[in-house]
């Protein structure tokens, strides 16, 4: 008799055709026995939901059923009949079961029991197997998905920009060397230091902190483009915020001056969590659960003041308040959050660059509203953003989230020649490396914006895990480059 095909777990547990002979096979997640009838949770990761499957210990072999264990992958055929047990309408009665993997209980590290997430990272490898991060990848997916249908129904076009790059977009000096010269005794010029022109691109190159610039040139010829690629950021930083590799989204636009660019952050940032609401209930729905036990260990004062659909429906239910950082200034210098000394970075002048504690005051306490903070002093941002009549603030926008504090930053990009130069020299950015920016300046310049979105930062946020490194499958940080 040839076999059946196989039908997703997912697909299962939403039929209702009793007595249909079917196949599944996955993980086996917990067994237990009771008198003649062995009862196994099967997953495969198609849905958060565990197919319950029930072995009868006279139709299935004791042999079988003894190698069965946490961690065994299976292939189960049998008849789909109605469950008597609580929380399952359906259950899968086998009446043939093949061991397609074993898994040894001395040795298989997730037993049926609550792990916490510091451990499952250090098991990266298997932490997919669990609810929780079964839950983040398929949400992740969805995600990636949904950002790739949104701009591709605005008419845009998906830019590849280089991973190695001899630029540094963000000016901050943090980036990963790519090189093949001998490290410990490569060749140097006269004076001592290393020749990179025996290098294999014959100049010192990096990984990417950004695709921005190279998606400018693209949008100075095709209009509306965007990347999604990975950058890289070699910041010795071991807090639950940074990654060493993480994944950005940067779209560019010719013809938007800042007020276009913010309305397309704001219609983006409400469509991916109207799409997660959509179309990731089940598991935002476990996630939600997962959190609100989390938050009932911790002290009151360090609760989330949000549950995870309210947070979600609080950025679909609000206009965004737009304010300029003058106006946040001036709202954080005069809080009691301020005055009473409750803030860890005081507000004290204008020109400080604002902390997390101080966006999501601005969030939470007083606009209670995601707000978009635009025309920040120009010392405080990068080279490459359009300077305002005042020449003090730059056209820079940051989009702020409760939780979370900044999730989107971008600016109106300058494209006056002169202007650009001076802001070059101004911040020791090398006009000769530069040389391709700065022709897109003198060949039909026009207006143009763009922003970035940290594709880890919205994944926190959609998912109300607290930690980045539990939001991307398999992390890299500061003396962690596992798996």
């Amino acid at each position: 008799m040839e076999s059946l095909k196989r039908t997703k777990i997912r697909d299962l547990i939403q039929s209702e055709e009793w007595g249909k002979e079917v196949t599944a096979k996955g993980w086996v997640r917990t067994k237990r026995e009771s008198k003649n009838v062995v009862f196994i949770t099967l997953n495969d990761g198609s849905t958060i939901h565990n197919l319950q499957v029930v072995l009868d210990a006279e139709v299935i072999r004791e042999e079988v059923i003894s190698r069965i264990h946490s961690g065994a992958a299976l292939s189960v055929t049998g008849e789909i009949v109605r469950s008597l047990g609580a929380g399952q309408n359906m259950e899968l009665k086998a009446h043939e079961v093949e061991i397609l993997g074993e898994a040894n209980p001395d040795e298989y590290p997730l037993q049926p029991k609550k792990h916490s997430l510091e451990f499952l990272r250090e098991i990266a490898h298997l932490r997919f197997r669990t609810s929780t991060f079964g839950a983040i990848t398929r949400v992740r997916h969805s995600m990636i998905f949904a950002i790739h249908k949104f701009f591709n129904d605005k008419g845009f076009y998906n830019i590849h920009t280089p991973i190695i790059t001899a630029s540094d977009a963000e000016g901050a000096g943090e980036m990963f060397r790519v090189t093949i010269l001998d490290p410990v005794n490569p060749p140097r010029k006269e004076d001592g230091a290393v020749d990179y022109s025996h290098d294999f691109f014959g100049r010192p190159t990096n990984l990417t902190v950004s695709g921005q610039l190279e998606a400018e040139l693209a949008a100075l010829s095709m209009s509306d483009v965007y990347t999604f690629g990975p950058t890289f950021r070699a910041e010795n930083s071991n807090t639950s915020r940074h990654l060493a590799e993480f994944w950005m989204i940067e779209p560019e636009m010719a013809f938007y001056d800042i007020h276009d660019n913010m309305d397309l952050a704001e219609e983006m940032l409400k469509f991916l969590v109207q799409y997660a609401l959509d179309h990731c209930r089940d598991d935002l729905e476990f996630l939600s659960k997962r959190q609100q036990e989390e938050e009932r260990q911790k002290k009151v004062e360090d609760r989330s003041p949000m549950e995870l659909r309210e947070k979600l429906m609080f950025v679909l239910d609000n206009a965004f308040e737009r304010i300029t950082y003058t106006e946040a200034i001036d709202v954080l210098q005069n809080s009691p959050y301020n005055r009473k000394n409750r803030f860890q970075f005081p507000v004290n002048r204008w020109g400080i660059d604002l902390q997390s504690e101080h966006e999501r005051y601005l969030v939470e306490k007083h606009y209670r509203t995601p707000v978009i903070i635009t025309d920040y002093p120009k010392q405080i941002k990068a080279f490459y953003m359009k300077v305002n009549d005042d020449d003090r603030t730059v056209r820079a926008l940051d989009v702020l989230f409760p939780q979370i504090g900044e999730i989107i930053g971008g600016s109106q990009r300058e494209e006056r020649l002169d202007v650009l130069l001076r802001r070059m020299k101004e911040m020791n950015i090398p006009e000769k490396e530069m040389w391709w920016y700065l022709e897109t300046r003198k060949f039909g310049t026009v207006p143009h914006s763009g922003f970035g979105l940290g594709f880890e930062r919205l994944m926190l946020f959609i998912t109300g895990m607290g930690n980045i490194r539990d939001v991307i499958p398999f992390p890299r940080t500061p003396q962690n480059a596992e798996f």
